[in-house]
């Protein structure tokens, strides 16, 4: 799953990493709960063993109703159709779609790899307080001696779910993403890595304006790899957008400089 701040890149580095995955012949859905990602855009074609979808807050919302309406709502005379159909309209609807959607979508890790580009930070909390409170809820009919597994006991392990926070090398990106790192961690789920995206000092530029901007990135790239990240990952700015199966590949390929603290 790759978190952070609106416009870091999340889809670019959810999209590189997808590829390589299916490049290595593993089966891979990809995925975003982002409204204003692209990932088809991104994508620019076709790979095999690779699936692309998009969890839709609307679409997942009707198809929410329907099948509420299709079960719930089948024994019903017209005005108790009418009343759950009201119910049904209200905000918290969205929420319990979308997270149903994210779920049946983590489900599918048991067998193929899943990469899921979140939406940005806040929503994505929502999202996650839902997964704890559908947990939490669980647990509570299940009892001590219930045998179980929900979406959050699936994000909070290790070898089943890996976290990449992806930040640029300025300090609000990076704040916010340590600010998420502490959420996630306060919900029992530890960050597997972070990525610094976009970054003018890996680039090495040889103009004397850019080599005095990349100097400013140093300290946040620094503060990511002394105090925030155990595994960390800097992906240099690129001359062009690294649109469409072969630059994206090439991303992880030969672009990404990585280190472990």
């Amino acid at each position: 799953m790759c978190m952070g701040k609106g416009g870091v890149g999340k889809t670019t580095v959810a999209a590189a990493i997808a590829v390589a995955l299916a490049c290595r012949g593993h089966d891979v859905h990809l995925t975003t709960t982002d409204p204003a990602a692209h990932l088809t855009d991104t994508l620019a074609g076709e790979l095999g063993h690779l699936e692309v979808s998009r969890i839709d807050p609307h679409e997942a919302s009707e198809t929410y109703r329907d099948r509420v309406l299709a079960t719930k709502g089948a024994g019903l005379d017209e005005a108790g159709r009418a009343t759950l159909a009201e119910d049904l309209l209200s905000p918290c609807t969205e929420e319990v779609a979308v997270f149903q959607a994210f779920s049946k979508v983590i489900h599918e890790s048991r067998r193929k790899f899943v990469v899921v580009d979140t939406a940005p930070t806040g929503h994505t909390l929502l999202l996650l307080d839902a997964t704890g409170s559908y947990h939490r809820e669980i647990a509570r009919q299940m009892g001590n001696g219930g045998h179980f597994t929900t979406p959050l006991m699936r994000l909070q392990d290790p070898a089943q779910t890996k976290i990449v926070l992806v930040t640029l090398a300025e300090t609000t990106p990076v704040l916010e993403a340590a600010g998420l790192q502490d959420d996630l961690r306060r919900a029992g789920i530890e960050p597997w890595a972070w990525v610094v995206n976009n970054s003018l000092a890996a680039a090495t530029p040889t103009s004397l304006l850019l080599r005095q901007r990349a100097v400013a990135e140093f300290e946040q790239i620094d503060t990511v790899r002394g105090e925030l990240a155990d595994r960390f990952a800097v992906i240099p700015l690129q001359s062009t957008e690294p649109v469409g199966v072969e630059a994206l590949r090439d991303l992880t390929a030969t672009q990404v400089v990585s280190s472990t603290v």
